[in-house]
């Protein structure tokens, strides 16, 4: 790891932020972890919102972090910056059963690549759902169908950083296949941390309307439209959200979680599931589990955010725990 932090429990900054990491403290993070899922009962976690790459894309992802480019717009240091390799031992030491390789094309003749690299990623790293992706453009019908027919099991739609209308025609048939096969779509369509000319609920509540059995997976809650994010999973079944970066003190800094929608996070308890934005993240992977215990959610809540929500959408068993 080229860039870890201080051993403070769960700081905005915390574990895992702009330090070289010892052995010692990645020893104590991992006992946090395990310790966090440990006393919930669970056979481990499920992240639903994790990054694995083309090595160059990630390169590229990482220079962006490393500028706080515009979308950004503060500094953002990448904790689990590593080789693949140690990514994924990290993970699979923190005892995640079940995760993600976020892919998202920011122009047309990239998703279908990306694609290709995610299936072969998938092939070689079976606990990672198989993923893929799709962006507006007159192939995405033809690509989108081939990922369902190999057995994707998660796609990732990022309307920020793609700058498209997720209601744009040319995805209307994408969004039906999806729909229609019942794979879970990871979306970031929030205006965090910047807005863009089609984030927000207004668009992708559009496609809700097309598409109503749609499961839709609102990335970050859909901050910082928390509450009208609220309002579309309540008036659409499918419609579910990841809890990546919200609730951390890096986070709460400028787009703090409105503590009058606490009961109705707890109402949504069913549909909302575990994601951290591994290894794009400022703090260590413990400090995202932690601020989970702050929401005055009992513990019931907490095992369906962090593994049993996920569980029943993706139909992963319940594993023995040791990890």
């Amino acid at each position: 790891m080229d860039r870890a932090g201080d051993e403070r429990d769960g700081g905005g900054r915390g574990e895992g932020a702009g330090r070289e990491v010892t052995a010692a403290a990645g020893e104590r993070e991992r006992e946090r972890v395990v310790g966090f899922w440990g006393e919930l009962g669970l056979p481990g976690l499920i992240d639903v919102h994790t990054h694995f790459m083309p090595e160059r894309v990630l390169a590229k992802v990482w220079a962006y972090f490393d500028s706080a480019g515009p979308l950004l717009g503060r500094p953002w240091p990448i904790t689990y910056r590593q080789q693949e390799d140690e990514r994924l031992a990290t993970l699979r030491r923190f005892g995640v059963r079940a995760f993600t390789s976020m892919v998202y094309p920011h122009k047309p003749g990239m998703a279908a690549w990306l694609n290709g690299w995610a299936a072969e990623f998938a092939d070689r790293t079976p606990d990672c759902l198989r993923t893929a992706t799709f962006y507006p453009e007159p192939e995405a019908a033809g690509y989108v169908g081939e990922a369902l027919a190999g057995g994707v099991r998660v796609f990732k739609a990022h309307v920020q950083v793609g700058a498209y209308d997720p209601a744009d025609p040319l995805l209307d048939p994408v969004w039906g296949a999806i729909a229609e096969a019942g794979v879970p779509v990871v979306t970031h369509c929030g205006s965090g941390p910047a807005p863009g000319a089609f984030t927000g609920p207004g668009p992708i509540g559009k496609v809700l309307a097309r598409h109503p059995r749609l499961r839709l997976i609102v990335a970050h809650l859909g901050m910082p439209e928390y509450t009208e994010f609220f309002d579309l999973a309540e008036r659409y079944p499918g419609v579910h959200l990841d809890t990546t970066m919200a609730f951390t003190d890096f986070t709460e800094e400028f787009v703090p979680f409105p503590r009058a929608e606490r009961p109705r996070l707890a109402a949504l308890g069913d549909r909302v599931l575990f994601g951290s934005d591994f290894p794009n993240i400022p703090y260590g992977y413990h400090h995202a589990l932690d601020v989970l215990t702050r929401l005055d959610q009992d513990a019931a809540w907490l095992r369906a955010v962090c593994y049993d929500n996920a569980a029943r959408l993706w139909g992963i068993g319940r594993r023995d725990a040791a990890p």
